[in-house]
């Protein structure tokens, strides 16, 4: 039986995770420099230790409303194709192991901008976590909002 480990976070109350190996670190942060004419789920950049790093939001990229970035935000740094990137979500989960038999494709009634970004489904203790497509997380030019 194969397993992976992914990293879970909660955006609007819902459990979202993306693989272990995709993620470069977890961390609050509090300074955000705007970043005019951006896209708008570019929530500013930040300087992580002399590397400057575009904050994404992961609500505008699921078509929700902003979250706004004043005081500790949560980041997970993503390894995407290029550089790292950082998802601002709400709060972060744990690691945990899923079974590759428990996974699922994602429900036929997932609609809009979740869909497009959501690879499949893990059943959980009480929960469904939605495993994230991290490519298309961080791709600013196809948010909706």
């Amino acid at each position: 039986m194969t397993s992976r480990q992914f990293a879970t976070f909660e955006v609007a109350g819902q459990l979202f995770g993306v693989e272990v190996h995709t993620v470069q670190e977890v961390l609050s942060y509090n300074e955000y420099t705007p970043v005019p004419l951006a896209p708008s789920a570019v929530g500013g950049l930040f300087n992580l230790r002399g590397q400057v790093i575009a904050a994404v939001d992961l609500r505008v990229q699921l078509g929700l409303a902003r979250q706004a970035l004043q005081g500790p935000v949560m980041n997970v740094i993503l390894r995407g194709d290029g550089e790292p990137v950082s998802l601002v979500v709400d709060k972060i989960g744990e690691v945990v192991d899923l079974d590759d038999e428990t996974f699922e494709p994602p429900p036929d009634t997932l609609s809009g901008p979740t869909r497009e970004l959501v690879v499949g489904t893990f059943k959980l203790d009480g929960r469904l976590m939605l495993a994230l497509d991290v490519n298309q997380a961080v791709d600013t030019h196809r948010a909706t909002i």
